[in-house]
Formats: C-alpha cells, structure tokens, sequence
C-alpha cells in the first residue's frame, strides 16, 4: 500500500532530525576522550558513529525490545495525533536543535523532540476546540465574541486528556534527575578507581586508563544509540500508526500493542533510525565538544572513565525503564561529579548555570514553536 506524500515527509523529515541529533549530541560521546587526547577527533566520532549504529542490533536481537520508542509514541492520546501535528513538531524540534547547535550549547535533543510533539498536539486540540465552538456560535442569534470563545477553547482543553501523564511525568522527572543520578554515580566510581589505584605507578596507570576510556566512550554511545535512535522512531511510529488507522486497516485497529505491530513490519525504521545518528555523530559537533570536554571542568583519563561509565549506567538503567532521558543531561552531570571528587571550585559553574537554563527553556520553547508551526501549517 502506497504511502501519502505528507507521511513519506515525515519520515525524511524524522531522519534529517536524527542526523541532526547525531552531530548535535556527538560531543556527548567523545568530548572526554577528545579532552584528554586519547582519540583525534576524527577518530573519536568514527568511535561513536559505530557503536551509535551497533545499538540497534542490540536492541532488535538481544534485548528485542523498542522501550524508549514505545514511551514517545504514547506520549499524547491517539486521538490527538495527525500528520499535521507530527510535522509540526518536527520542524520546532529541528530549529532548537540547529541554534543551540550553533551556538554551542548543549542543549538535549530529546527534550525538544517531545516539547515539540506536545506543543503541537496541544494547539491541533485548541484548534479543534475553537472550530466547534465558532460553528456552534453561528447557530445562535447572540454571537459571543473571538476573545470569550478563545477562551472556553482553552477551558475545554483542560477537561481534555491530550497528554497521557502516566508517560510524561517520569520525562520531566529525570529532567532533574538523570544528571544527579550521572553525578552520583561518577562520584562513587572515582572514588573507588582512586582508592584502589593509590598506590600503582601514575605513568603505567595513565596508560592503562587511555585504554579503558575506549571501553567506557563505546559503552555511553551504545546507550546513547539505545536511547536517541529510538526516540525518532517513536514520532515515525505514532505518524505510521496514525495513517493506518485512518483509513480503517484492521491490523491496526486490532492489534493488542500496535507500537510492537508497528516496529516488527516496519524494521527498516530502526535501521534507517541508527544509521541516520550514526552519519551525523560522524559529522560531529566540535562546539560542544569544546564546552562539554574542557569548560565545564578539566577532565584527566581516570575521570574520563569514570565519567563515562557512569553515564552509561545511567542510560541503561533508563533504556530498560522506558523513560527517554537526555544524554547530554546525563554525561554533563557525570563529568561535573569527577570534577567535585577534586573540589567544589573545580567545577566552573558559571557555564553550569548557562546549561541549566538552555535545559529548563528547552521544552517550553519547542513547545511554543511547535504551536505556532500547527497554525501556519494548517493555513495552507
């Protein structure tokens, strides 16, 4: 069955935003390793671009399950979901992306994508709201006026159930907690490195940390893979679902889980979704990759590692939850706790605070952008 040209859009438009997602979030995987001079650059992102892309092979033979996916898809009620909104929060998540790109702030790529996604689906529902209540006014001898039906749009939109709660919350829980859980970890992990290696040679150790970095850099960008792949396939799949649906498929319709009915006839999806973060880690994102690796604190190889490690810990535990969390949240908290084994002052918390506010804006801004896509897009 032959796609519509607005879903095939959406698809391309989903890869482009992952591509994007690769090289804006590549700092994420190797600002340590670049940081420390144990990869080139050039090298670093070859590194990650590969076990970016090795994820997916993870996740569809070993664990055989798309949680992170599953959770976006079901972020807003079905009944809240067309192609319209899809496309519109695409586009706001990819113009956050491309500007904090830009402006070298590493903001998460995932926050926008779901602030997006939200944002429009909100609007399509005001939207909605507004066009009933105007045609029923004009059944009626006393018209009300733009402002009072604007705002017994907005009245209904509270009664409504547009965004599921129950997957939301935990987002914007590890908002706030995917970082503490990256900086615990990464205080735990160095200081038992250093206890146990107090007394080894520091040449012989330095060496032997250089190695163990490439362990623990391939481990944060196999979860990252696990992780931010997964979340353009969440968009696809509530966009494919939303077609089939529609037009009355009864494969749809029917199935039990139809995310799970989705991912097993569409397996090109996941693919094209970790090649696409793959080619764009590849491409990398040397702004942040400055700001990650060296503003933040000074990173050493051992802190390097346990950096690393603790970040990825941290996606592992979150990927076999479900909960989608910010890589860049996560690996930012991680290296600000092996700066804070040294001293509170190590950590440059000038640049701390700048992040802080790029990850608080993050969502309502997409959200924002999103709404105001819905509208021009629905102009046409």
């Amino acid at each position: 069955m032959e796609l519509p040209v607005l879903l095939i859009a959406i698809i391309g438009l989903a890869l482009v935003f992952d591509y994007i997602n690769g090289f804006h979030d590549a700092a994420n995987s190797i600002a340590t390793i670049v940081s420390t001079k144990v990869l080139t650059p050039f090298q670093a992102v070859l590194w990650a671009a590969f076990w970016n892309f090795a994820a997916f092979f993870i996740a569809a033979y070993i664990t055989q399950s798309f949680n992170i996916g599953n959770t976006i898809a079901k972020t807003v009620s079905e009944d809240f979901i067309n192609l319209e909104v899809i496309v519109s929060g695409l586009f706001a998540a990819i113009a956050w992306n491309l500007l904090t790109w830009w402006l070298g702030i590493p903001s998460s790529s995932s926050h926008t994508l779901i602030g997006g996604f939200l944002g429009a689906a909100l609007m399509h529902a005001l939207h909605e709201n507004y066009v009933e209540l105007r045609d029923l006014n004009n059944n009626f001898d006393f018209k009300a006026s733009s402002f009072e039906l604007i705002k017994l749009s907005f009245e209904k939109l509270f009664t409504q159930d547009v965004v599921k709660y129950d997957k939301v919350i935990p987002i914007f829980l590890f908002i706030f907690l995917a970082p503490f859980i990256g900086m615990f970890v990464s205080v735990i992990i160095t200081l038992i490195i250093v206890n146990i290696c107090k007394n080894s040679n520091p040449h012989k150790a330095e060496t032997a940390f250089k190695r163990l970095q490439l362990v623990s850099s391939a481990l944060f960008s196999l979860g990252h893979g696990l992780n931010d792949a997964q979340k353009i396939m969440g968009i696809i799949g509530a966009a494919v679902i939303y077609h089939y649906v529609s037009i009355g498929d009864p494969d749809y319709i029917n199935a039990p889980d139809r995310f799970k009915y989705f991912t097993e006839h569409f397996m090109w999806v996941p693919l094209a979704a970790h090649i696409a973060i793959g080619l764009g880690t590849m491409s990398g994102g040397w702004k942040i990759v400055k700001t990650m690796g060296t503003k933040i604190t000074k990173v050493t190889s051992l802190e390097g590692v346990s950096a690393e490690s603790a970040g990825a810990v941290t996606l592992f535990i979150t990927d076999h939850l479900g909960v989608p969390v910010s890589t860049t949240h996560t690996i930012t908290g991680s290296i600000i706790g092996v700066g804070l084994t040294k001293r509170i002052s190590a950590v440059r918390w000038g640049i701390t605070v700048s992040l802080l506010w790029a990850w608080v804006l993050t969502i309502p801004i997409s959200a924002i952008v999103a709404g105001i896509t819905y509208i021009i897009v629905n102009m046409f």
